[in-house]
């Protein structure tokens, strides 16, 4: 599939998601945000804002597209991001579920990231 889809189908997600979350909360200074990296391919939901009297901060997704496939760095939901990616058309293959360690991810059902890794420059000490 072509990566520019990819990028559609993402933000779509996110941006459904979002939505879907925000209605339900009704807190001043409370907000879920979507980050679209479009240049980088980095791509998040987050939360943010205030609970009463406590802070509230986190990520609820992030994914990245690198070398042509969509790597799941964190999905802090039930559904599952990666089962929708699928139902949209996403072949399992073209998503790696990051959050796993790179020598479990063979034991999914999706991709294992190993061709991009291979790719990947060495960073050397200074």
């Amino acid at each position: 599939m072509a990566i520019e889809q990819y990028r559609q189908y993402i933000r779509h997600l996110l941006s459904e998601r979002r939505e879907r979350i925000s209605i339900q909360r009704n807190a001043q200074e409370y907000e879920v945000q979507t980050l679209f990296d479009t240049e980088q391919d980095h791509y998040q939901l987050l939360y943010v804002g205030w609970r009463g009297n406590r802070r509230d901060f986190g990520c609820i997704l992030h994914l990245d597209i690198k070398g042509g496939k969509i790597w799941i760095q964190h999905d802090g939901t039930e559904v599952g991001i990666a089962n929708q990616l699928v139902e949209l058309g996403v072949p399992k293959e073209d998503i790696v579920l990051a959050f796993h360690e790179p020598d479990v991810r063979q034991f999914t059902d999706f991709g294992t990231g190993e061709a991009i890794c291979e790719q990947s420059p060495s960073v050397s000490a200074m």
